[in-house]
């Protein structure tokens, strides 16, 4: 019976904070079919289920993960101080500000406490990070990947449903923190990837983060500027391009095994398709159009994909493990 017991446990004390990288996969296909449906003005009826969906399952993990801050908080600092795992602590705050984003056409009066429980959360990761970044004593330059960038990326996340609710200076600020500290990572990775070790196989999918920044990065100054000016061409078409170089690269990735690095596939892809459809209502050139559409689809076979492949590695055993 103590066996029986101590199982559960065990796993629970495993429990990834990479886990809510789902949320955000699910939120980006739910915010990406919103806005399709939007540009082809038809209502197919699914967004109150993709919505209820995500954050049914936000509430899963979100119950499990404070599970393990109780039962096992010594499992929670060690994630805390590592120099990967760190990363992924913000994906928590950013499922919420896309929940707010994706709750918008839907429950107007949640909107505010989610996308202000969102904010502020993620102003306190970031702290947190940059800080752990600053006065660190064991990271070295192998540890840099584009995980790395979910701080930054997530700062830029805020302005999305910030400026929609009136907040533009608050948005100003979260998107200048973001885009700052985006091209200082940026250049810190390609350092890595091209004069140091190879990223480990099992994280290969983080390079998709890459695409994430710039993608997202031109969806938020849309909302705050409103004018696809040179700068959000610039931002757009560099995403369009790290989205080409990565897809041009799918040999090296359809050989790995599956894990939950790969969902990181999933929100960059999400990012690029939105801003394809923004880019396509902005400019009313219907090549963008084209690329949006062939990007939800893509994405719609991914999610579901990644979906399946999770629920049976959870019905396995083959995660919330000890090395996972």
């Amino acid at each position: 019976m103590e066996n029986t017991l101590a199982q559960p446990q065990s796993r629970l004390a495993f429990f990834p904070v990479s886990f809510f990288s789902v949320i955000m996969g699910l939120s980006g296909l739910t915010i990406a079919w919103e806005k399709a449906q939007h540009v082809f003005n038809v209502d197919l009826g699914i967004n109150v289920w993709l919505v209820t969906f995500t954050a049914s399952v936000f509430g899963l993990l979100l119950l499990l993960y404070l599970g393990k801050v109780v039962r096992h908080p010594q499992s929670v600092t060690q994630e805390l101080s590592h120099p990967v795992k760190l990363s992924f602590f913000p994906t928590i705050s950013i499922s919420l500000l896309l929940l707010a984003t994706a709750l918008q056409g839907l429950n107007v009066s949640f909107v505010l406490p989610v996308w202000a429980a969102g904010a502020l959360l993620h102003l306190v990761f970031t702290l947190y990070v940059v800080n752990k970044w600053m006065h660190h004593a064991h990271f070295q330059i192998q540890h840099i990947n584009p995980a790395w960038f979910i701080p930054a990326v997530g700062n830029v996340v805020v302005p999305i449903t910030g400026v929609t609710l009136g907040y533009v200076d608050v948005s100003w600020f979260f998107f200048s923190v973001g885009m700052f500290f985006w091209l200082i990572l940026m250049t810190l990775v390609f350092n890595r990837m091209i004069f140091h070790q190879a990223i480990d196989a099992f994280l290969l999918p983080s390079l998709f983060i890459l695409i994430a920044p710039p993608a997202v990065g031109f969806i938020a100054y849309m909302r705050l500027e409103n004018e696809l000016d040179a700068f959000a061409r610039v931002l757009y078409f560099f995403g369009l391009f790290l989205t080409m170089l990565l897809f041009s690269q799918f040999g090296r990735f359809a050989k790995l095994k599956f894990g939950l690095p790969w969902w990181a596939y999933s929100f960059p892809l999400s990012a690029i398709t939105i801003a394809s459809f923004v880019m396509y209502e902005k400019s009313h050139v219907v090549a963008y159009q084209w690329i949006a559409s062939g990007l939800l689809v893509l994405l719609t076979v991914l999610v579901t994909l990644l979906v399946v492949l999770t629920l049976r590695a959870v019905f396995r055993n083959d995660v919330c493990k000890l090395g996972h």
